[in-house]
């Protein structure tokens, strides 16, 4: 049988931070989890919209325990606010959902001088990653789950040109980035494993689901929004995944889940396969090392 929410069991008691979490693939997981009894902490750029999302999770389960605190993963020190924000508020951490995301914008840079996908998609997520690790680490049971997409086979990591200040290829760099998120959950995982800790590290894609992801792609795209629902799955059949990875009994460290039918495209959630390329533990470690550098923030060496 294939797994759904049904089989989860109570979450009460727990704590999960879900990135992106007013909108789309993020609000559903947060919304699901809080229908489990989880404490949801909403970790959102703009606090209106985490509000008004934590308002229509409390319609819906006017029990859950939700919190707003603001997060731009864009901005390192944004990052950095957010997790001592986060420790002041709490001593454990059982869920950390690295969800958010942007996807194909025109080329602009974040305030650290990163290319816009890299730094909200991968370097924000490895950067609050490590700075929450202790409080995870010390949480029985903690997993951490990392987005990535069928994207990540779209290109390699461009060490020569991380930042696409040569040439900016929007599909590429989307890739990248998606690359980089999926090869940071596989290699964070053998550092954990490494040092001892229980902690799992696991990553998941949505297949491809109609969410404001789209909003990038070109206006005679678009025009055809409304019929997206028909060919791809709903922001709720998109989260199903993560909530497999987060949730589900029977998930190891390391492990890729995705969609199970049409491409993984769409489906119900279960174990699924990833690139060569994603699984070259040399480049893993190049990129930890290099995202160590230019977060400056260093964990599991």
């Amino acid at each position: 049988m294939s797994w759904t929410m049904k089989q989860a069991p109570s979450q009460s008691g727990r704590i999960a931070v879900v990135t992106g979490a007013n909108i789309g693939l993020g609000y559903e997981t947060a919304l699901a989890l809080a229908g489990k009894g989880c404490t949801v902490v909403l970790a959102c750029r703009n606090a209106a919209k985490a509000d008004a999302a934590r308002a229509a999770i409390l319609a819906q389960h006017p029990k859950a325990r939700i919190e707003c605190l603001t997060l731009d993963l864009g901005s390192l020190k944004s990052v950095r606010a957010f997790a001592a924000a986060y420790k002041k508020r709490h001593a454990t951490l059982d869920l950390l959902i690295n969800n958010a995301g942007i996807m194909m914008p025109p080329y602009a840079l974040s305030e650290d001088g990163f290319e816009s996908q890299l730094a909200a998609n991968y370097l924000g997520h490895f950067a609050l990653t490590g700075l929450l690790l202790p409080l995870i680490n010390k949480t029985p049971n903690a997993r951490i789950v990392s987005l990535s997409s069928l994207a990540h086979k779209w290109s390699g990591i461009r060490f020569h040109d991380l930042n696409a200040t040569q040439r900016y290829d929007k599909r590429l760099a989307y890739g990248q980035s998606k690359l980089a998120c999926l090869m940071f959950a596989y290699e964070l995982q053998r550092r954990l494993t490494k040092a001892g800790c229980a902690t799992l590290s696991v990553a998941a894609h949505p297949g491809v689901s109609a969410t404001n992801l789209f909003q990038h792609l070109p206006k005679a795209v678009q025009l055809f929004a409304p019929l997206t629902e028909l060919v791809f799955q709903s922001a709720s059949g998109g989260a199903q995944p993560t909530l497999y990875a987060a949730l589900g009994d029977d998930i190891r460290g390391g492990d890729y889940c995705g969609p199970q039918s049409l491409g993984e495209m769409r489906g119900a959630p279960g174990k699924v396969g990833s690139s060569r390329r994603s699984r070259d533990e040399a480049v893993a470690a190049r990129l930890w090392a290099v995202s160590q550098e230019l977060t400056g923030v260093r964990y599991l060496e």
